[in-house]
């Protein structure tokens, strides 16, 4: 996969970090029926295990999401808030559609609509819309047959502890858990995984921090570090796996006119 691609799908796939193998025999805040969760003791182990087993109920999902990048030599901050749809197919992929349609002046608070963009992942091509400049590409991801485990480690485009072997994710990370601290989501467990030293995912990024909501025990904030580029990703209003699924229109992108923009095609052969 093209290093552009890869950059782009980063951004779609911080808010895959969701899953909603809900708490304990209570009712699921998030929707669905409620399941028991694995045991929580507070300890790695026992967090890794619920995110283990939260990974294998993925179905699909939908949440409102934010997300900040921050440029870690200058200090500037670009927000841009919008939605989230994930959905796993029958044939064993995935697609995903994110929503950027308001981007936010960090300063100011000031809201710009027209600076709207948004991704469509389905299937081997993602489509990247620029509603600002008009720009459309898509570009070819998987050649045709080819499938990708978007959270397995070491191999997925944005390694996540999500459905992995909490065995697996400790050969890869040196993993610890960080005390509270102010402006932590509330009622989360925060874990911080560091990539073992002169590996793949060490030279991908420096570190990767996980919330973990304590009732739910699913991920609702991550972020990722890089040596030049922070990014945070926050999701709320969450809805996992709804009675009926999602409906079709969620992953659909509206029609534009053609005259009016610039369009073109990214295969894996260009």
């Amino acid at each position: 996969m093209r290093p552009r691609a890869l950059g782009v799908l980063a951004i779609l796939l911080a808010p895959m970090t969701l899953q909603a193998e809900p708490a304990a025999p209570l009712v699921n805040p998030v929707g669905g029926a409620a399941q028991r969760a694995p045991a929580d003791d507070g300890s790695i182990d026992s967090v890794l295990q619920q995110l283990d087993t939260v990974g294998r109920n993925l179905k699909e999902f939908s949440a409102k999401v934010k997300l900040t990048e921050t440029d870690n030599a200058l200090g500037n901050e670009t927000v841009r808030t919008g939605s989230v749809y994930f959905q796993k197919t029958p044939d064993g992929s995935a697609r995903i559609h994110v929503i950027f349609d308001m981007r936010i002046d960090p300063q100011t608070r000031k809201g710009f609509p027209k600076d709207k963009i948004e991704y469509l992942l389905d299937g081997r091509w993602l489509i990247d819309r620029n509603y600002l400049t008009k720009n459309e590409v898509k570009r070819q991801v998987l050649k045709e047959g080819q499938k990708m485990d978007l959270f397995k480690l070491g191999e997925g485009p944005f390694p996540l502890p999500i459905g992995q072997n909490p065995q697996d994710v400790m050969q890869q990370f040196d993993v610890k858990k960080i005390p509270p601290a102010k402006g932590d989501p509330a009622g989360t467990v925060h874990l911080t995984l560091t990539p073992k030293p002169n590996t793949d995912l060490a030279r991908k990024f420096n570190s990767l921090d996980v919330w973990v909501d304590q009732k739910s025990h699913m991920p609702v904030r991550v972020d990722t570090t890089q040596k030049q580029t922070t990014r945070s990703t926050e999701l709320k209003d969450i809805v996992v796996n709804p009675p009926g699924g999602l409906p079709p229109g969620d992953f659909q992108l509206p029609n534009i006119d053609n005259d009016n923009w610039n369009r073109h095609v990214e295969s894996l052969n260009d």
